[in-house]
């Protein structure tokens, strides 16, 4: 296995240390040295920071993913093919990087086979003790110290506490409280934690979680990210059901009383997109009668239509 932070190599040279280069190629260029992927073949590269590629080392690595051709800088044709395993790892949201078309989608589609999503420590505080403990206890082996034992007010401050800085502030916490403990009992003074920079962190861990439909309906209505984005693209890659877009569907016409027109601008996608948006529900059964919704006053049924009657417009035709 074979690492590349592709946000630590500059753009000129990670196609270099990628693919690896010919004698002459360019200046220093003394000898052929091969890249990192022609090392590891029948082997895995991961690659870090995927995100930080430029768009023209994305289109460079869409070729060798999907022909497996390895064609070295400065040589004039493909070397030879290899069976490489590829992890890719970023920190950003890459669809929200497609909409924004600093990522290829292409490219997005063909790393996306199957998909890790590791949330934040503050976000998964039920792992908080188990991650401290197996910290604790790896460098009381690595100082030949003794392990510290956490009081429970101590243990308590550590659940409230944000983490800002994830896992990797927990674990250098660790390391100090096994370097510098003064007593066998760490009490809640003894963890000098930075101050809190956001909310704090209930306590009790909370259990229940927004379903991936009520995330998706907040990306859309509170956050005011496109349809295309937040649903189509995880729904063409299989990360979404048909009965989640359904749901999704119903939940809209139920906020616009079944027109699919206002649908549309609820979803912050643009007029013009109409159609293909009815055509898009259709193809897959995901279109639901806006009839159903429609709810007419009972005081304005016993009056009847006064003047002109309200002209309704043509949804979901």
């Amino acid at each position: 296995m074979m690492t590349v932070n592709c946000a630590a190599v500059a753009e000129t040279l990670l196609e270099t240390e990628l693919f690896g280069h010919v004698r002459g190629s360019f200046t220093g260029a003394y000898r052929d040295r091969p890249g990192v992927l022609e090392l590891a073949n029948r082997g895995t590269v991961f690659l870090d920071e995927v995100g930080e590629m430029s768009l023209r080392m994305q289109g460079v690595l869409l070729r060798f993913l999907e022909t497996g051709e390895i064609q070295r800088v400065g040589s004039d044709r493909a070397l030879t093919r290899v069976d490489v395993r590829v992890i890719a790892a970023t920190n950003r949201v890459l669809l929200d990087s497609v909409a924004a078309k600093t990522f290829r989608e292409d490219l997005y589609y063909r790393l996306n086979v199957i998909q890790l999503s590791v949330p934040p420590l503050r976000d998964r505080m039920e792992d908080l003790p188990l991650l401290l403990d197996h910290f604790l206890e790896s460098f009381a082996r690595q100082h030949a110290r003794p392990c510290p034992v956490l009081s429970e007010d101590a243990r308590a401050a550590l659940l409230r506490h944000p983490w800002p800085g994830n896992v990797r502030e927990l674990k250098n916490l660790a390391e100090r409280l096994v370097v510098q403990q003064s007593s066998p009992e760490i009490n809640a003074t003894d963890l000098r934690l930075e101050p809190r920079s956001g909310p704090p962190v209930n306590v009790t861990p909370v259990v229940e979680r927004k379903t991936v439909v009520e995330e998706m309906w907040d990306a859309m209505t509170r956050e005011r990210q496109s349809f295309w984005s937040v649903v189509y693209s995880p729904f063409m890659s299989r990360d979404l059901t048909r009965s989640d877009l359904r749901a999704l569907v119903r939940m809209g016409l139920e906020h616009t009383s079944g027109n699919y027109k206002i649908l549309v601008e609820l979803f912050n996608m643009r007029p013009d997109d109409y159609k293909r948006f009815l055509s898009f529900l259709r193809k897959y059964h995901c279109h639901i009668p806006f009839q159903q919704f429609r709810c007419v006053p009972i005081a304005a049924a016993k009056k009847g239509p006064a003047t002109d009657p309200p002209r309704d417009l043509a949804v979901g035709e």
